[in-house]
């Protein structure tokens, strides 16, 4: 891949006419002066409510609720959305274990999804389950690379191996990238959400590429209640459809959906679902309570 360029704001001061790069690394210091001077976030073409992208809102409860637990959750949804329709699509993943028994329950009121999924199709891998067991038991979809999975250590090369076995099983993989708390301070964001993209998709064929959702997800969002600036939020956005263009058509990448996730609940999801080129929505805690995430879902 070529190299990027990076901008400072000693730059910026230094030639205030600088031409953007439009793959450039920013420091923060220089986009605090760029958005000082009214020129970031730079405009984006794909945006909110008008994006060609299906727009989708996922629930993850990662190790939260029993099989009644979730049971209870299908009859809330259920009675909650009676009232309401949606524009958005909905997606719950429970726990692996609460799958087959949700298929039911919410049928007609969302699809359902994995948390993580084999990167192998089946063999002697103890614990793990493969994208067909993931399908037999009423998943359509699953996250890949989520931030919890990569503070694991699930790196960029285990994702690809596990987006292609999911697209291999038949499940739409939504693919989780995003910056650490370290690297958003060295103004390394776009750098680092290219290069989980260009991993991922490097070798895919257009019909695979646009199966993928994506969910952007700053690391040092998840759970802590911080939540970028919408802004910052929809550069990124946009910075990840210009890295799927550079290999696919662009007409094709704006039908890709990119969700944002990270400490996402029902106080600030309409903001944050109407910021340019945002298709939706992944919840964490927000979406373990039926009523909450309803009110998520109506803000879509």
């Amino acid at each position: 891949m070529a190299r990027k360029t990076l901008i400072t704001a000693r730059d910026l001061e230094r030639r205030p006419a600088l031409p953007l790069p439009a793959d450039a690394l920013l420091t923060p210091l220089a986009r605090d002066l760029l958005r000082k001077r009214g020129l970031w976030p730079p405009p984006v073409r794909a945006g909110g409510r008008g994006c060609g992208a299906p727009r989708l809102v996922v629930a993850n409860w990662k190790s939260h609720k029993t099989i009644p637990e979730a049971l209870a959750f299908a009859r809330g949804l259920r009675e909650e959305l009676a009232s309401r329709r949606p524009r958005a699509g909905a997606v719950v993943c429970p726990p692996a274990t609460a799958l087959a028994n949700l298929r039911g329950p919410l049928r007609g009121v969302a699809e359902l999804g994995a948390q993580d999924v084999s990167a192998h199709d089946e063999g002697a891998h103890t614990g793990e389950l493969a994208a067909r067991h993931l399908v037999d038991a009423g998943a359509r979809y699953v996250l890949v690379g989520h931030s919890e999975r990569r503070a694991a250590g699930e790196d960029d090369a285990r994702c690809r191996a596990k987006v292609r076995a999911a697209l291999r099983g038949g499940l739409t993989p939504i693919l989780c990238v995003g910056e650490t708390a370290g690297e958003r301070d060295a103004g390394r964001t776009e750098h680092v959400v290219a290069g989980q993209l260009e991993a991922v998709f490097a070798g895919l064929d257009l019909a695979r590429a646009t199966r993928v959702v994506l969910a952007y997800e700053p690391r040092w969002a998840i759970g802590t209640g911080r939540v970028p600036q919408g802004e910052d939020v929809a550069a990124v956005l946009a910075h990840a459809r210009a890295v799927l263009a550079r290999a696919f058509p662009p007409d094709a990448v704006e039908r890709v959906p990119v969700l944002y996730g990270g400490s996402v609940n029902e106080r600030n999801a309409a903001r944050l679902l109407a910021l340019p080129g945002c298709s939706g929505a992944l919840v964490g805690g927000a979406s373990l309570d039926p009523a909450r995430f309803a009110q998520i879902l109506a803000s879509a």
